[in-house]
């Protein structure tokens, strides 16, 4: 997601649109961009360590992007 300080012109457009099809209540919106990725890992903390380095090295750009992550299912 985009950092709360860096304009959003596409939620800014949704949000427009979204107002213009009667849905008044909607206040603000921010588009984002999800990422799925099927990783081996040994244990929890390995996986989120190595999710946050693929984060913080090329998925997300971390001076104008905020990031977060969530993991499915762990096998062993």
């Amino acid at each position: 997601m985009l950092k709360q300080s860096v304009n959003d012109p596409q939620g800014n457009a949704v949000l427009t649109g979204l107002n213009s099809l009667g849905f008044k209540s909607v206040e603000n919106v921010r588009v984002g961009k999800f990422i799925a990725i099927d990783l081996q890992a040994s244990n929890e903390q390995s996986a989120e360590s190595q999710v946050t380095d693929m984060c913080e090295k090329l998925l997300a750009n971390t001076v104008i992007e905020s990031f977060d992550f969530v993991l499915d299912e762990i096998t062993t």
